[in-house]
């Protein structure tokens, strides 16, 4: 592109070639519009190129995060080197690279969604806490820990009385709670690697299932007021709880121990997770 001195010396060029000075004039205004023009265009592709950059840089920061939430901006990098001009490669990264941050967004929104509801399910549960229970993440789920050895004797699966005071607390925390009673929950059975064979439950699966069973019948049972005003029954949605054995296969501790035996002899209920949140929640808590 010529500048301004060059096109004006062409056009004297012209006019000594026999070009009028109307001719010439018109030349140059030509010529100018053309610079203007030509001025406007680099302004904009710097601007454009300055943008991309930016947004580049964002992705780039941003990466690692997103491909943790299984968004992989590796295809939006590789389009940078696609044939074609320069420009046409920058408009389609640069509305690539936009779309993939609104993506980001909307993933880091849900986040935060996300994180908000389980703050706010485990200052519910915080009085377990107080009460004495565990209330933890495994395995990417909110778990109430309920020992074992209060709730059932040794090799038996009934419950005892103790046991049934600690049910009826938990049972009036998520009953009370709109939330809470909302949710859907599994009850899962534990026990030690110890061996258990023949018998009323056979192995350890099956006294893993029973007890989970015992717990659950206890936690939908209906409220009754016995003689002296007690209640007893936990008066939970039926149609939100299941039971589960586990048998020895799910330790918390090791079974070198009495201790560790004793915490891997255990029920739990577990929160079931929402289809949106089934992300890594041990993080985020």
């Amino acid at each position: 592109m010529f500048t301004r001195i060059s096109v004006i010396g062409l056009c004297l060029a012209l006019t000594g070639c026999g070009y009028s000075e109307d001719e010439w004039q018109a030349q140059l205004a030509k010529y100018d519009q053309l610079n203007t023009l030509y001025e406007q265009e680099k302004g904009a592709h710097a601007e454009t190129r300055t943008l991309l950059d930016g947004e580049m840089k964002r992705v780039a920061d941003l990466s690692a995060e997103l491909k943790n939430m299984g968004v992989n901006l590796d295809s939006v990098s590789a389009q940078l080197h696609q044939t074609g001009t320069e420009k046409d490669q920058m408009a389609a990264s640069l509305s690539e690279l936009k779309l993939a941050l609104e993506e980001y967004k909307t993933r880091a929104a849900q986040l935060e969604r996300i994180k908000a509801r389980f703050e706010t399910l485990r200052d519910k549960l915080q009085k377990l806490v107080t009460l004495g229970l565990k209330v933890e993440i495994r395995r990417n789920r909110m778990v109430i820990r309920l020992p074992g050895d209060v709730l059932f004797a040794s090799g038996r699966a009934e419950l005892q009385k103790g046991g049934q005071v600690v049910l009826d607390q938990v049972a009036e925390v998520i009953r009370n709670d709109k939330a809470l009673s909302q949710r859907y929950f599994q009850v899962a059975g534990h026990t030690d690697n110890k061996p258990l064979k023949g018998g009323r439950f056979g192995d350890n699966w099956g006294l893993s299932a029973l007890r989970a069973r015992e717990v659950l019948v206890y936690l939908i049972a209906p409220r009754e007021v016995k003689e002296g005003g007690a209640a007893v029954g936990g008066g939970l949605d039926p149609t939100r709880l299941h039971a589960a054995g586990y048998s020895d296969t799910d330790p918390v501790e090791t079974n070198d121990t009495d201790a560790g035996r004793q915490a891997n002899r255990r029920v739990e209920l577990v929160l079931l997770p929402d289809v949106e949140e089934m992300l890594d929640l041990k993080k985020m808590i």
